[in-house]
């Protein structure tokens, strides 16, 4: 209610939180009913039973439960749904001889900000007496298909969300609530026209039909899921570390919007660049203090080392010292899945003597299938590896 006491319009309840979470950073907001999301849990579901979900948990986990804000809050009628944005200036890559690249959305708590700004649009709600959630970067509901209802953005052929004028560049979360607010007229129209740049670009091939990703081939997935990291798709992989921009770097609304306003500076201690040989290098609580905002596998350092060993194989110099002495480490690792990757790299690297000597008396079936193939793969391809 207002500051006399009386209740306010939906209407205008409505206009107060889209007005709130603006100035709280939310770079664009909209209104969608909490009725459940039928559609989208039947393409869930449908993706799922034919594999493209791979491993993937989060709103494959449970599709019925991802797809219905009532799950989230009982007596659910609206959803309030914010966008921030957060495309920052790159900084310069550094000197290191062997360093891997950080996908923008890790590079610091975006999520942080984008929860914080949707805080103060459910405080607005709870004045009023209403009650309400918060969800950002949870498996209790689809953000891309809450946003789309809300008239932020259409579907990309990425499968990304677009805003119109802004791109793809931004983390999207919800205020549910059990205020019955007025949606949004309408989704936004398609804007990707007969553009295919995205799937295009995709190093893997991962966007298999506009608006649907393999995540069997894409490479932002396959550094975050369990196990060997696949060789068919490690060259590929290239120097990223953590998650994969490629599709939105290509993307012409983002290029547009990067033109009519340069992007923000990045913040003090951003994390875009990461040295592959010091990660590999400090203690697996160092390493997880130093990124665990990140998903990691069980909460295991061993899977961003194996992410770190592919990135050495693709861009270090096996003759660097540092190098050698990194792969020399990882191949007297006590986890199989580490010597297994460094057995990989140190082949690509042309140091295959590092392996031998390393491995002379090794047991374990994977790593020496690890060896054997890069050996028959021929991994090492001079002018590509340094």
């Amino acid at each position: 209610m207002d500051h006399d006491g009386v209740v306010r319009s939906a209407d205008a309840l409505a206009a107060e939180a889209i007005s709130v979470g603006r100035n709280a950073g939310l770079d664009a907001v909209g209104i969608a009913s909490a009725e459940p999301f039928h559609r989208t849990r039947a393409v869930l579901e449908e993706r799922q039973a034919v594999g493209l979900a791979a491993g993937m948990h989060f709103t494959y986990g449970n599709p019925e439960r991802s797809t219905t804000p009532e799950r989230a809050l009982a007596g659910a009628r609206s959803l309030v749904v914010g966008a921030r944005r957060y495309r920052r200036q790159d900084p310069v890559r550094p000197g290191a001889n062997a360093v891997g690249r950080v996908a923008r959305y890790a590079r610091q708590d975006h999520y942080g900000e984008l929860r914080a700004a949707l805080g103060a649009v459910a405080g607005v709600l709870q004045e009023e007496g209403w009650r309400t959630v918060v969800l950002c970067d949870d498996n209790a509901l689809v953000d891309r298909e809450a946003a789309y209802r809300a008239g932020i953005g259409w579907y990309g052929k990425s499968a990304n969300l677009l805003i119109e004028g802004e791109g793809s560049w931004f983390v999207l979360g919800s205020v549910v609530t059990d205020a019955r607010l007025p949606p949004a007229p309408a989704p936004v129209a398609d804007g990707c026209g007969p553009c295919t740049r995205c799937l295009d670009a995709c190093p893997t091939g991962a966007i298999v039909a506009p608006g649907v990703v393999d995540a069997r081939r894409c490479l932002a997935w396959l550094v975050q899921a369990p196990g060997p990291f696949p060789p068919r798709w490690r060259e590929a992989l290239g120097d990223r570390l953590y998650g994969c921009d490629d599709c939105q770097e290509v993307c012409p609304p983002n290029r547009a919007a990067d033109r009519r306003r340069a992007p923000e500076a990045g913040a003090v201690g951003e994390q875009a660049w990461v040295d592959v040989v010091e990660l590999l290098a400090v203690t697996d609580s160092e390493l997880l203090d130093r990124h665990g905002r990140w998903y990691i596998p069980r909460r295991q350092a061993r899977y961003l080392r194996r992410n770190a060993l592919v990135v050495l194989g693709n861009v270090g110099d096996g003759r660097a010292p540092a190098v050698a002495r990194a792969l020399e480490a990882a191949l007297r690792s006590d986890d199989p899945l580490l010597r297994g990757h460094a057995a990989w790299a140190a082949v690509r690297l042309d140091r295959d003597d590092l392996a031998v000597a390393a491995l002379a008396g090794e047991t374990d079936p994977s790593v020496l299938a690890e060896l054997a193939g890069a050996r028959a793969d021929g991994a090492y391809r001079p002018g590509r590896c340094r």
